[in-house]
């Protein structure tokens, strides 16, 4: 069955002649069928801990649009709250945690092993969408990378610059390090169990990677997902990952070779004729449409996806955008992205 799944089959480095496509926050609130599940759950952490709802939007996108992959409806700050931290949603601005900014709150943190329990809901619905998926669709599991959760639980929230991660590193740089490593070993952990619930694939987001410079970012995004890669195809040999180091400009030349990923994920402030040529080169890239799109529409969207496709059509590639989608955006213009994709290029 895996031969007859585009998407793996470009992860394996197959150049297709119309790439597989997928879209990141593709279950979301642009859906009205989404927002009508939402409100049945009651709030966003309860949609994500009930497996038969998460599972239903996760299924949403694939039956409105056909995607070649689901990806698992969860949130990157699930671990932290497995590790124990507190965690909720305000209506409007988003994630609250508890913080870890002293050796105190870290030590009230659990054991890396210790996040199944709280995590079990998120393995129910892998095994729903195993049973529920179409046979050619792909299931991709997902984490947010340890950097980027380190922000989250350091500030207690998102910041624009990450600014008390890299205070914290600077003033203390045992206690960040400390928490870079519980949430590697943590991830590590959350991902495998995904896998054996019926992910086919895996991706790590660092969304904050591009705020790291220098040996910083081989440390805190490189150094970690190459310890993450690693040990999951260890445990789970030929097991796909995508790789995202969100705006990592020039960094992204060789982070596949660098950390083992099969699929380098590209944001869209690289133009793909530049990815082409120094991303792709070593292999599965995924990209990299502009989000606005999404909500613009017209003979733009259209042009803008035809050049990703072309620049990209010498070797593998996973059409997607440059980051989630957008709540603003219309729905009749992800269907036109789509057409345009599969129209080939005639």
């Amino acid at each position: 069955m895996a031969e007859s799944k585009v998407l793996l089959r470009a992860l394996a480095g197959e150049v297709l002649p119309v790439p597989p496509i997928w879209m990141m926050r593709q279950a979301g609130r642009y859906l009205p069928e989404y927002r009508a599940t939402r409100a049945q759950a009651g709030d966003f952490l309860s949609l994500c801990y009930a497996p038969e709802l998460a599972a239903e939007v996760t299924l949403q996108p694939i039956r409105r649009y056909g995607f070649d992959a689901a990806i698992l409806f969860a949130d990157i700050l699930l671990v932290p709250q497995a590790l124990g931290a507190d965690l909720w949603f305000v209506t409007g601005e988003g994630p609250r945690l508890s913080t870890v900014t002293q050796q105190a709150d870290f030590d009230a943190l659990k054991g890396a092993g210790d996040v199944h329990e709280v995590l079990s809901p998120v393995y129910e619905t892998l095994r729903i969408l195993t049973r529920k998926l179409p046979s050619e669709t792909t299931l991709i599991g997902f984490a947010g990378a340890p950097w980027t959760v380190a922000t989250y639980m350091i500030a207690g929230r998102g910041t624009p610059d990450q600014g008390p991660a890299h205070a914290l590193m600077t003033e203390n740089r045992p206690l960040f390090e400390a928490l870079i490593e519980r949430l590697t070993e943590a991830t590590i952990e959350y991902l495998s169990a995904q896998v054996t619930a019926g992910a086919e694939v895996v991706k790590l987001f660092d969304s904050w990677a591009g705020s790291l410079q220098g040996q910083d970012f081989d440390r805190y995004a490189l150094e970690p997902a190459k310890r993450i890669i690693s040990d999951l195809k260890a445990r789970h040999p030929g097991l796909p990952i995508i790789a995202f180091p969100r705006e990592a400009g020039e960094r992204y030349v060789g982070f596949a070779r660098a950390t083992g990923a099969d699929c380098v994920a590209l944001d869209n402030s690289v133009s793909p004729e530049w990815a082409a040529k120094h991303v792709q080169v070593d292999g599965c890239v995924q990209g990299n449409l502009a989000p606005t799109h999404m909500v613009t529409g017209g003979q733009a969207l259209v042009e803008e996806t035809r050049r990703i496709v072309e620049a990209f059509s010498k070797g593998p590639h996973i059409f997607n955008l440059g980051h989630g989608i957008t709540p603003d955006a219309d729905p009749e213009n992800v269907q036109l992205m789509i057409d345009t994709v599969r129209a080939g290029r005639d």
